[in-house]
């Protein structure tokens, strides 16, 4: 797989054309077209049930391991097709790395946490500086410094979600993708989470996932709204109704559904 190139193509780290994901028979989101930029936030709104996690998910192949999930239409990393056979679904997650809604830390210690991906990976370089830097990025090394062989089971939430993106970014990936990442914390937690995805931006393209539209407003560069057409038999298919810089979507929406939303009209 090629590496980022922030200079190719106005630095366009992913692009999806005609994007359908189908679980069995259903068509859980229809033809989405987005652009993600180099160091840049982009949020992903929108009511449950939109497709916003589907569609995070085709950004890293999770939905591979999903039984019966099939993706139709063009996903493009670094101008390569994601999807095509020859790519290495386990290189895709190293390099496009995730952090899920609640925080999941292995039930090991705080160390073996940030080790493991590197261990995996067969990564050059000592592993003590990479777990260091990890959770230095992850603005959690000064509260775990002295206590890591104690078990990552014992961190505050907010605290093992912090480690859970110290982890997901030990591999060094080019892309972290967030789904919900503070939506189980309490608001002090989530500002530190807020704060830090600011930081990792400069290293980093992110993609997150929130209910939270202040969170979006607050944090992203660029915001899809997705919304939801409910078909024969009550069946909701999601889809993207605007894409545009963050601004723009909370200040001048170019769509009617879009403006309702935001102002809580709707959904």
């Amino acid at each position: 797989m090629k590496t980022a190139d922030h200079t190719s193509d106005q630095g366009v780290i992913f692009e999806t054309k005609a994007l359908n994901v189908f679980y069995g028979e259903f068509r859980a989101v229809r033809d989405i077209d987005l652009q993600v930029r180099a160091n840049e936030i982009t949020a992903l709104i929108g009511p449950s049930g939109c497709g916003k996690s589907t569609v995070l998910r085709t950004l890293n192949r999770m939905n591979d391991l999903i039984p019966n999930a099939r993706v139709e239409g063009v996903v493009r990393y670094n101008g390569e097709d994601l999807y095509d056979p020859d790519v290495d679904p386990v290189e895709v997650r190293r390099r496009i790395g995730m952090v899920f809604q609640k925080p999941n830390p292995f039930p090991k210690t705080i160390y073996e946490n940030v080790a493991f991906g590197p261990r995996i990976a067969r990564l050059d370089g000592d592993l003590d500086v990479i777990v260091e830097e990890s959770l230095r990025k992850a603005a959690l090394w000064d509260e775990v410094k002295d206590k890591l062989h104690e078990p990552a089971l014992a961190l505050s939430g907010g605290q093992q979600q912090r480690l859970c993106i110290a982890r997901a970014i030990a591999t060094s990936p080019d892309v972290v993708l967030m789904d919900e990442p503070a939506s189980a914390l309490d608001p002090i937690a989530t500002l530190r989470i807020e704060e830090l995805m600011l930081e990792l931006k400069q290293d980093y393209t992110i993609v997150v996932v929130t209910h939270n539209m202040q969170q979006a407003a607050r944090v992203s560069d660029r915001t899809a709204f997705f919304s939801v057409e409910v078909g024969d038999g009550g069946r909701r298919t999601g889809k993207l109704v605007e894409f545009d810089l963050t601004e723009r979507i909370f200040t001048s929406p170019s769509q009617k559904e879009t403006e309702d939303y935001i102002t809580g009209r709707f959904g």
